[in-house]
């Protein structure tokens, strides 16, 4: 049986260029990068060129970028480190409705201490509108969340407008960019943020590796404590392997970030059609343009989701609902309730993201697959 994996939002398969790079460091330069030592030595090596590479990629300095362990524990970093760095100076935060639950989440925790948030929604056309960011800051807000893409339907969000508003009255902005890096170009002094998310397995890279772009001067107390590592702010042994990875994929994507997008989006388009033209009452979620090259995300009436999914897998086709980070849950997906659908239709929805190997002969199967499993999942309804 075939095996098409069409879930790159979720996670991406490592390239085997990156697993090379990262080989030696799991045996021949295997030392702590905070030993004095010449495989201490070698693997500082490693990370600072790592550091160097991944600030360059995304318009940053090397001293403004520390690694963690993914996008969680740096959204985690950020809103947190900001809530105790600048609560005598206000408790009230905005962040659109439709937030990775990595921030949901933190902010939800903010809130049982005694601080306030906005949550704005997005349009239905799942763009969250830059009018409606701008209203809901207030005089003692100290920080704006919005991430770059939405990890669910793909839509881009206006992050450089946001970030102008933020910079001009001295307010905290965090870009979740998680789905963004590596896949489309993403520069911090253009979108003139004060963090930045992202992780290496978004892009072909590891695993358990990712980073927190944080401002220059910008006043962020270490998250994890007990130790000196990364300038002071996140304390723990080095994962150098991950680190050496994160950079090979980070050089990967450097030298073919247009060429796949443009691919990405030829692939995307064709799913998007085939859906709109062959399965009954099919909706695709979010904005038609202003979404990420490899997303097409559908709501299908009086079809079950969860079980679309499951069919698919048993035809050798991987695909999901949403995000994988809550997948099993009975309720509906938050982001497509913020959008307006009703929950019968969000719980018909179904996420189809491409990557890096995905063929025409891949997606020829998925749909031919996905027309025979709908009409099924129809006539059983």
């Amino acid at each position: 049986m075939r095996s098409i994996y069409l879930d790159h939002a979720a996670s991406t398969p490592c390239d085997p260029r990156v697993l090379e790079a990262m080989r030696p460091f799991f045996f021949e330069q295997s030392g702590n990068a905070s030993s004095p030592h010449k495989q201490g030595r070698q693997a500082r090596k490693a990370l600072e060129e790592t550091r160097e590479i991944s600030a360059a990629f995304i318009g940053a300095q090397p001293t403004e970028i520390i690694f963690t362990s993914g996008a969680s524990e740096s959204n985690n970093h950020a809103i947190f480190s900001t809530a105790r760095a600048l609560k005598a100076k206000g408790r009230h935060i905005v962040a659109s409705a439709i937030e990775h639950h990595s921030v949901l989440e933190s902010l939800h925790q903010l809130e049982q201490d005694g601080f306030q948030v906005a949550y704005v929604k997005p349009k239905p056309d799942g763009i969250v509108k830059y009018e409606d960011i701008k209203a809901a800051v207030q005089s003692d807000t100290i920080l704006v969340c919005l991430q770059h893409a939405n990890n669910e339907i793909g839509t881009l969000q206006p992050v450089e407008e946001v970030g102008r508003l933020c910079r001009g009255r001295g307010i905290y902005f965090l870009v979740d960019a998680t789905q963004t890096v590596g896949h489309i170009p993403v520069n911090v002094k253009e979108i003139q943020c004060d963090f930045l998310s992202f992780s290496a397995h978004k892009f072909y890279g590891p695993q358990g590796i990712g980073a927190l772009y944080i401002r220059q001067s910008i006043n962020c107390p270490a998250f994890i404590l007990g130790g000196d590592q990364e300038h002071g702010r996140r304390a723990g042994t080095h994962n150098i392997t991950g680190i050496v990875g994160l950079g090979e994929a980070v050089k990967l994507c450097q030298a073919h970030i247009i060429e796949e997008a443009g691919r990405e989006v030829h692939l995307r388009d064709r799913v998007i059609e085939f859906a709109l033209k062959e399965i009954p009452g099919a909706v695709l979620n979010g904005h038609r343009q202003k979404r990420l090259p490899n997303n097409a995300h559908f709501a299908f009436p009086d079809i079950s989701g969860e079980e679309l999914v499951s069919a698919l897998d048993l035809a050798g086709v991987a695909v999901s609902m949403g995000s994988a980070c809550t997948w099993g849950k009975l309720e509906p997906s938050h982001v497509l309730k913020a959008i307006g659908l009703s929950d019968r239709m969000a719980l018909g929805s179904l996420r189809v993201t491409t990557g890096r190997w995905t063929t025409e002969e891949d997606i020829s199967y998925f749909l031919g697959q996905l027309k025979i499993k709908c009409k099924n999942a129809l006539s059983n309804f």
